[in-house]
């Protein structure tokens, strides 16, 4: 049986199906086809992140329909996009994730409203560098199988007077300290060698993924557990280069010296930095007011029934009221079409489901 249960983890971990789920015939097959619209021509100015190459595949394929077309590309990181939006320097800001407050806030001082936005694909489950979603692990010996995203907020949040949505504060989001969750025995470990012990808390240092994590987990606090400790991914350029070689304060080092060793410690993480990493166990997460509980898989960040998939933005400024450009509605609704997130999927995201893709086709009309 031990034998059986370690093949299940290794499975569950690396994701060994992963491949034939994401045929790109098949990842694409609830979007609609383009259909094509009225000729249009001009300029559209990118700037901020290239999405992995799928940006310039959209404008090849785009401008074969569209030859009247122009791109104009700066490219160098999803922290351009706002800056490059603010100072009307840009069209469109490809953002791999959420702005900071400080970006948000910059657009509306400047225009008098809110920046604009489509989500044009889903954040990878395992493929590194195409913003993972989240991940919580226990030690493989530790009891605890599920968790709602009430409770995480409990193991790794603290007392909050309020939390941020968007650029705003809200009370709406505070809790006071009788929900915090700091022992095993309030998650119901109630025997064995962590029923009586404080849980340990592990996770990222400051990244987009964290603030995602503080946004949809901790309210948009940054609040956290006081014995929490932060680590940045392993290979980031924010570890030193004299540490980098060595490893010791990235993520990975973290989930295999710490938590892979600690059955009374917790941590999340991105399964592109644990899915090489034994004695780990993922934990099924339910959505904040369900009891929905569903484990991390290549499957379940595609439909998005796991709570915690990131998402892939296109910001542009848009005036309340007013009609989009004709050339950028007719970029984004090929970028949001069956050609479009055909070329999302074998860059190695995940195609957005028929629900969502029609959603967000609503946004530009």
């Amino acid at each position: 049986m031990q034998r059986v249960a370690n093949i299940m983890r290794r499975h569950a971990l690396r994701s060994l199906v992963a491949l034939s789920l994401v045929a790109t015939g098949a990842a694409a097959a609830n979007a609609e086809p383009y259909q094509k619209g009225e000729p249009v021509s001009g300029t559209i100015r990118n700037y901020g992140f290239g999405l992995g190459g799928v940006l310039v595949q959209w404008q090849e394929a785009f401008r074969k329909l569209h030859p009247e077309i122009v791109f104009e590309n700066t490219l160098p990181t999803s922290d351009a996009a706002f800056p490059a939006l603010v100072t009307n320097v840009t069209d469109l800001g490809p953002n791999g994730g959420e702005p900071a407050i400080v970006e948000a806030l910059s657009f509306f001082e400047t225009h008098g409203y809110h920046a604009s936005y489509v989500v044009v694909a889903s954040g990878s489950y395992d493929r590194e560098g195409r913003s993972n979603g989240p991940v919580v692990f226990v030690h493989k010996d530790n009891p605890l199988k599920q968790l709602t995203v009430e409770q995480l907020d409990g193991i790794f949040g603290s007392e909050r007077s309020g939390g941020l949505r968007g650029f705003e504060w809200t009370e709406k989001d505070a809790r006071g300290p009788e929900k915090d969750i700091r022992t095993w025995r309030q998650l119901g470990v109630r025997t064995g060698p962590c029923a009586n012990k404080p849980i340990k808390t592990y996770g990222h240092g400051p990244s987009g993924t964290t603030r995602f994590f503080q946004l949809h987990v901790l309210g948009g606090s940054d609040k956290w557990n006081p014995n929490y400790s932060g680590h940045v991914e392993t290979g980031s350029k924010q570890i030193p280069a004299d540490e980098r070689h060595h490893g010791r304060l990235g993520a990975k080092h973290m989930l295999g010296e710490r938590l892979a060793n600690d059955p009374c410690a917790i941590g999340w993480s991105v399964m592109s930095q644990a899915k090489e990493i034994e004695g780990l166990k993922p934990v099924a997460l339910a959505a904040r007011g369900t009891t929905n509980y569903v484990l991390p898989s290549e499957a379940s960040f595609r439909d998005r029934s796991y709570p915690l998939v990131r998402n892939i933005y296109i910001y542009f400024d848009r005036k309340p009221g007013t009609a989009m450009e004709p050339r950028f509605r007719e970029f984004l609704r090929f970028a949001l079409s069956d050609e479009g997130q055909k070329m999302v999927a074998d860059a190695g995201y995940l195609p957005l489901p028929a629900k969502m893709l029609a959603e967000q086709r609503a946004k530009l009309d």
